[in-house]
């Protein structure tokens, strides 16, 4: 029998725990109508940014809603807001993905749509959960395996849904769907498309008039189908999806394209004769799988690197590995947007050589007390120019941004278009000058930064010159700047970076780090001074005729510019944004006055270096 001493100290539980209740009971109502009012505007703001190509090209606006819908499945973790936060995460991160090309957006987004299913499968929308994951499946990510389970399973546990036709369509598509309806207890169906028209009772909740309209994913052409295994990787782990590499005899570029950003560690170990090993560099990627496609073993033999191996070393780590044949120098650094490891192999090139035997030859006939140096003639003068590489002969320009990438745009025109036709003008005046001149690209297509670099270090250019626009939300500001890669030492430069690199402010300051500590540019001095023969002679053409704002030489951490092994310049024309000046940058004669003022500039450095060489 219960004591009256326990009955007593029961009581003021008792009443405690119905407080309690009580203020539960009068919180949800407030906390529903606050989680209503976070998903009205997330849901207003995700649609907003679908329909807006301009701002839905950057990843910051994507990350900006999912922060929004994620505030929402906060404040409602088990309410009715909750799986339609979690749809729309899904569906944020998978508009990200098709905008970036990203696989590792895709992934997010299946894994949220796959949090969805697996809380709330009753919901009205789990069936659009599971359609949508398996369309990333079978076109994004190759899983078909995965994709025909997932269209099975809304077959099969949610017939009266109205993803379930749809299911079955695709299903019919990619074959061998039967066996999965079997495997899950479902009957076989026809191979046609059957709605039921049971009245029977659904097995799921009637969809709300807010359930938005689905949206097909644009599919790639080509789907390469992988094994049939229906694994599926833990949630954040990265993938190495492509080993690409641009070689000459002298240099070598290797990137390693990654889905998402990861940590990683690299070692260069010494050769082992006794076992026939040369020189090698491995670089292990943590928490990353190797991707579908990516070879064990590329042969590669330019003289530098013999081959490129990939594998995966534990559950969590994938090494690759650089098997060298002559080594002089290496740089490892990372880009982002997306994630990329880029390493810069170099050997010693002919002019290095040159000035080694030019040095040992001089010293050796002083030694022997004959050394005369002579300067009677241009022609030896000339001859010692060309064997210590100290003279323009090739020159690369870049033509900025293209394809996919459009750069900067107003008033109708597009940045990619302004550059590829003023490096044509330029060019051809190049040309006239008697420079061979080379382009990363002469038409509308994309190519990505570290490319544009590591062509004119293959293509063994003595200059190189990329081309671009600028923009500002003002559209006051107006000019002409000419950019050298350094650590930026201004915000409006770190602003410009920051655009050209096409990622967010934050990995600027990263990316400072990263420079200063990889010294990656060893033209520095040489880009200086190139820049300011083409800022001031620029200036000086083109003012003949119009007014141009300068707005000086600067410095900043361009991903396009980094690893340049010759003296390199980034021009910005002008802006965009800025009425007077973008009527200009149409008109063909401004741009001839423009090319004209660089090619100026480009003869002015060119006497100077050879001056230099003559003394």
């Amino acid at each position: 029998m219960q004591s009256s001493r326990a009955r007593k100290s029961s009581a003021p539980i008792v009443v405690v725990t119905a407080m309690l209740i009580a203020v539960c009971c009068l919180a949800s109502p407030a906390q529903a109508a606050s989680a209503s009012a976070l998903f009205n505007k997330a849901h207003k703001d995700f649609h907003a940014l679908s329909k807006s190509r301009s701002k839905a090209r950057y990843r910051s606006n994507w990350v900006r809603v999912e922060r929004e819908f994620s505030a929402v499945h906060r404040k409602d973790p088990n309410g009715k807001f909750a799986p339609k936060a979690l749809y729309y995460l899904g569906r944020t991160n998978e508009e990200l993905g098709v905008h970036s090309g990203l696989k590792s957006d895709f992934r997010k987004a299946v894994d949220y749509y796959s949090r969805c299913v697996s809380r709330f499968p009753r919901h009205g929308w789990t069936d659009d959960c599971l359609y949508r994951r398996a369309e990333i499946r079978y076109q994004r990510l190759n899983e078909w395996t995965n994709a025909r389970r997932d269209l099975a399973t809304i077959i099969v546990k949610y017939p009266h849904a109205d993803m379930a036709p749809k299911a079955r369509q695709l299903l019919n598509k990619l074959g061998k769907g039967e066996r999965f309806i079997a495997a899950l207890g479902g009957k076989p169906a026809s191979k046609s498309v059957h709605t039921p028209k049971s009245k029977s009772p659904p097995m799921v909740a009637k969809k709300t008039s807010t359930k938005p309209a689905g949206k097909a994913i644009p599919r790639k052409e080509t789907v390469v189908r992988p094994s049939s295994t229906g694994h599926t990787d833990p949630p954040n782990t990265a993938h190495l999806d492509a080993v690409r590499y641009t070689s000459s005899d002298e240099y070598t570029r290797v990137v390693l394209e990654m889905d998402d950003q990861t940590t990683f560690r690299y070692k260069l170990l010494a050769p082992a004769p006794k076992y026939n090993r040369p020189h090698r560099l491995y670089i292990d990627l943590t928490h990353t799988h190797l991707g579908n496609g990516v070879k064990r073993k590329t042969g590669v033999a330019d003289g530098i690197l013999k081959q490129i191996r990939t594998g995966q070393k534990d559950k969590k780590t994938t090494r690759v590995v650089l098997d060298f044949q002559t080594l002089q120098d290496y740089k490892v650094f990372p880009l982002n947007n997306p994630f990329r490891i880029v390493v810069d192999v170099y050997a010693p090139d002919k002019k290095t050589r040159a000035r080694a035997a030019a040095t040992e030859r001089r010293r050796k006939a002083a030694a022997a007390g004959n050394f005369k140096p002579s300067y009677k003639s241009k022609r030896m003068a000339g001859d010692l120019v060309e064997q210590l590489g100290l003279t323009i002969h090739t020159i690369m320009l870049d033509a900025g941004h293209g394809g996919k990438d459009p750069g900067a745009r107003a008033y109708g025109l597009k940045e990619k278009d302004v550059n590829l036709r003023f490096v044509k003008i330029l060019g051809k005046m190049l040309q006239e000058k008697g420079f061979k001149v080379l382009y990363t690209r002469t038409k509308d297509n994309f190519l990505a930064l570290e490319e544009r670099t590591a062509q004119a270090n293959v293509k063994k250019a003595d200059m190189f010159i990329s081309v671009h626009c600028n923009a500002h939300r003002s559209k006051k500001i107006h000019g002409l700047e000419t950019y050298t890669l350094n650590l930026a030492k201004t915000q409006a430069a770190v602003r410009v970076a920051a655009r050209e690199n096409a990622v967010d402010l934050r990995s600027i300051g990263d990316l400072q780090f990263i420079l200063a500590d990889l010294a990656v540019n060893s033209k520095m001095k040489e880009s200086r001074d190139l820049a300011k023969g083409v800022q001031d002679q620029t200036l000086r053409e083109v003012r003949r005729k119009w007014a141009l704002k300068d707005m000086g030489v600067r410095q900043a951490p361009f991903y396009v510019l980094m690893g340049a092994t010759m003296p390199s310049v980034l021009v910005e024309l002008g802006y965009l944004t800025n009425y007077t000046e973008n009527k200009r940058l149409r008109s063909e004669t401004y741009l001839k006055y423009l090319a004209r003022g660089i090619v100026r500039g480009v003869l002015a450095y060119k006497r100077q270096i050879e001056r230099y060489a003559m003394r």
